[in-house]
């Protein structure tokens, strides 16, 4: 009798094991694109801001050739 309640017991552990293995790997992904859709927001931010100031720049330097 106590070899088959190890058995039942040892047999619960591999299936919750394995259960909380492929929750944590489901979330996994989920997680990552978060990551990538904010690390992507961010860069087009930066990109913009720095297409901004070039502009200026281009601008300004236009707006100095035709002072001198």
């Amino acid at each position: 009798m106590k070899k088959l309640l190890t058995l039942l017991f040892a047999i619960a552990m591999t299936l919750s094991i394995a259960a909380v293995a492929q929750d944590a790997g489901t979330a996994a992904p989920s997680d990552t694109t978060k990551v990538t859709k904010a690390e992507k927001k961010a860069a087009k931010k930066a990109a913009k801001k720095n297409k901004k100031a070039a502009k200026k720049a281009k601008k300004e330097a236009a707006k100095n050739n035709t002072s001198n």
